[in-house]
């Protein structure tokens, strides 16, 4: 039984570990990374630090421009440039029509804070105020003198209003007989379609390139865990090819040096927890993907997306087309998935970071959604899920106890052959495996139903931790969001004391409310229905878990910790159960012994 107990006791340690590294060790270190980031912003030489661009994809913008991206303040930045308004469905915003860009996207349906004066997303934000991050499409003529529209390029609009079902053309003539037309679709989500087209009015036949990029300034805060991808990503494949292959990438490996792919169709963008901006080329198309890195003196880290399209030869008379998409809003799955069939875009699931185990992190999620229609609420649902999956493993759990029983029996007969085999462990190891054939005990089979729900419970927070319809979901009590730390605490009575809470830094992990001190009791009397490990060490190991526990949980997100509260209590009333049909003692009191024979009866004389 005392391997099991290791096997146990060594599964929670790691986990222990892994979490504790990456609040204490990870966590600070990229936090000290971005000062470090900033300061050098600062203090770095006067060069724009651009990647080499290759021939025909768009240049970065110079020095100059970068240092007057940073003066304004985001409303001034969409004051200052002639504009058309979006007013999509799900989205608002604004198209700029100098360089054409889609770099002005608010989702009006998700919040900042749960606070009722709290700001929507900005998702898109324009050049010249802060944190710029927009969309670009364009040609591009590879050593051909030919004047091609840029940044800097004011286009022509046929409305003032971009609507769903209600397109805007933009439109600009060279002068030298090529003119550009650009049409702007939004559907009633997160979905921009781009058709640009070019019309050879002149003489001489050009080969043009079509190209898109998503621009992105400044490194943004990211949660720092391993659970989660937040950066650059993408999705490549080979011609004929289903299947692509997903390439998911840091902003520090962009800082490293450029990556480029070259793919049939796929995408590439940005991820963040919860939302994305990505470029979709035509399923067919041929292209060459690019993530790059630029740093300059006094300006923000800079970081892109882009793909350039095959060339395509322009004769005279003639024209050329080339369709995008681009996707600006929250991963939401269902309309994820209903991106991914109705426009065949490769794997674009994988948009959202379901995992190692994704055959069975969909699913859960699936389960919750469903259970979240008939109950309301999606800590309700989070709880019968708890529930469901407790109810399907409760026969692995029930022979799972008997097996350690089993082995506990044989411990006295173990011990002796430990004893008298102890310098011949081959030896031993025959014996022991003869003793197990002999009782008919299987030594795996008390740890084998413990892995096996192991992939289970970590898809279960999977979806709990990255699940956008976890965002701002409320629950019941003081609980107004499922997906924020719980957000009483003791240094203030739990809100009973009329002081503010103030900014503890490093220290705010003592900083503990109600729900996780209720995890870390549902730990310690789950802990006490077990029998106590004869070794000291293991016992003091096994007492310290739920403090450890309680303190390192009290930060994470309160859907969380709830859960684990309920599968603590499950735990218990599982093991109750389990011991109840076993005949063992509540508390950890060994199996009940079998009625010793009674003594045969005096015969008379």
């Amino acid at each position: 039984m005392s391997d099991q107990k290791n096997l146990i006791i060594a599964i929670v340690v790691s986990v222990a570990i892994l979490l504790g590294f990456q609040f204490f060790v990870e966590k600070p270190k990229q936090d000290r990374l971005r000062e470090q980031q900033a300061t050098q912003q600062v203090q770095a030489p006067a060069s724009d630090g651009a990647p080499a661009p290759t021939a025909a994809l768009p240049q970065l913008p110079s020095l100059a421009q970068q240092a007057a991206e940073q003066a304004a303040t985001r409303d001034k930045a969409l004051a200052d440039s002639p504009r058309v308004k979006i007013e999509g469905r799900r989205l608002v915003g604004s198209l700029n029509l100098v360089g054409g860009r889609i770099d002005d996207v608010v989702l009006p349906e998700y919040k900042e804070t749960i606070k009722a004066d709290s700001q929507p997303i900005h998702l898109l934000s324009p050049a010249g105020g802060p944190s710029p991050y927009y969309a670009e499409f364009g040609w591009t003529a590879a050593g051909a003198n030919v004047a091609l529209p840029g940044a800097q390029t004011r286009w022509s609009a046929d409305k003032s209003v971009l609507k769903a079902g209600q397109p805007v053309t933009l439109t600009w003539d060279n002068g030298q007989g090529l003119v550009f037309s650009r049409k702007i679709e939004v559907d009633d989500n997160y979905l921009f379609t781009v058709t640009q087209s070019v019309a050879n009015n002149g003489n001489a036949t050009v080969t043009l390139f079509p190209y898109a990029l998503v621009s992105r300034h400044g490194t943004p805060k990211t949660d720092g865990l391993y659970i989660l991808h937040e950066g650059p990503l993408g999705v490549f494949k080979e011609k004929g090819s289903d299947n692509g292959t997903l390439k998911e990438l840091s902003y520090k490996d962009l800082a490293e040096g450029a990556q480029e792919f070259s793919s049939v169709g796929g995408w590439l963008g940005f991820t963040d927890k919860y939302w994305l901006t990505a470029l979709v080329p035509g399923v067919d198309q041929t292209m060459k993907g690019r993530f790059t890195h630029a740093k300059v003196n006094g300006g923000p880290e800079r970081y892109q997306a882009d793909y350039l399209g095959a060339g395509q030869p322009l004769e005279a008379g003639k024209s050329v087309v080339s369709t995008s998409l681009l996707f600006a809003g929250a991963k939401e799955v269902k309309l994820i998935d209903k991106y991914q069939e109705q426009h065949q875009i490769a794997r674009f699931d994988l948009s959202i970071d379901w995992g190692w185990f994704y055959f069975l992190t969909r699913p859960m999620f699936f389960a919750i959604e469903t259970l979240k229609g008939w109950l309301g609420n999606i800590g309700l649902a989070m709880l019968a899920v708890t529930v469901i999956v407790k109810l399907l493993f409760f026969p692995l759990a029930y022979k799972s106890y008997v097996a350690m029983s089993a082995m506990k029996k044989l411990q006295p007969e173990m011990q002796k052959l430990r004893e008298r085999y102890g310098e011949n462990r081959e030896l031993m190891q025959k014996e022991l495996m003869a003793l197990y054939k002999k009782e008919k005990v299987n030594p795996a089979a008390g740890c084998l139903p413990i892995l096996l729900q192991i992939p289970v419970f970590f898809a279960l927070y999977k979806v709990l931790y990255i699940a956008i319809e976890m965002r701002h979901a409320p629950f019941y009590g003081w609980i107004r969001d499922l997906s924020a730390p719980d957000p009483t605490t003791w240094i203030n009575g739990f809100g009973l004391l009329p002081w503010a809470v103030p900014d503890l830094g490093p220290l705010a992990i003592v900083s503990i409310g109600v729900w996780p001190i209720i995890m870390g009791v549902s730990m310690f009397l789950q802990m006490k229905m077990n029998p106590q490990p004869p070794d000291p060490v293991q016992q003091k190991i096994f007492a310290l878990m739920p403090v450890v526990f309680t303190f390192m949980l009290g930060q994470f997100a309160a859907g969380l910790v709830i859960y684990w509260s309920w599968n603590n209590t499950l735990s218990i009333l599982q093991q109750y159960v389990i011991m109840k049909r076993m005949g063992v003692k509540i508390g950890g009191g060994a199996e009940k012994p079998e009625p010793a024979p009674k003594p045969p009866a005096k015969t008379k004389k």
